[in-house]
């Protein structure tokens, strides 16, 4: 498995270095419950939310054997992900061996050393980004 993200179509990508050992996506719904006065709480069936997903790692300073990409090292990958939050624009999640390649937005970016290492360890927290779609319509 690994992990890319990218922007404008690919114009530049990163791999992961180092894949985390798990993830979880969370996919939340948008129900709603409403209370009656016969028949107490009913809960209405909303439409889905925006999928998010959390990845904690950390960028190697130096290569180690288990690194799945040595492109770059510890805080250029910080300054790639610092400079597409200010380009303000979406990026797209590919998780390669499943299913997931989303749109999505940088929501959380934490990172920095901690253990003496010179690895910068990392939080990123994305949300899902849905493209507008507007019908065009012509004036008469």
């Amino acid at each position: 498995m690994d992990i890319f993200l990218s922007i404008n179509n690919r114009e530049q990508v990163i791999r992961l270095p180092i894949v985390p050992s798990e993830f979880k996506v969370s996919s939340p719904m948008t129900n709603e419950v409403f209370t009656t006065v016969n028949q107490g709480d009913i809960k209405l069936i909303g439409q889905r939310g925006l999928k998010a997903i959390s990845i904690s790692s950390f960028f190697p300073k130096r290569h180690y054997s288990f690194s799945r990409d040595r492109t770059y090292e510890g805080w250029k990958y910080v300054n790639i992900i610092e400079s597409w939050i200010d380009k303000r624009v979406p990026i797209r999640l590919i998780i390669t061996s499943t299913p997931i390649n989303l749109a999505m937005t940088i929501e959380n970016f934490e990172y920095g050393p901690q253990d003496g290492s010179g690895d910068i360890y990392y939080s990123l927290s994305l949300s899902e980004f849905k493209f507008i779609k507007l019908d065009k319509k012509k004036v008469k």
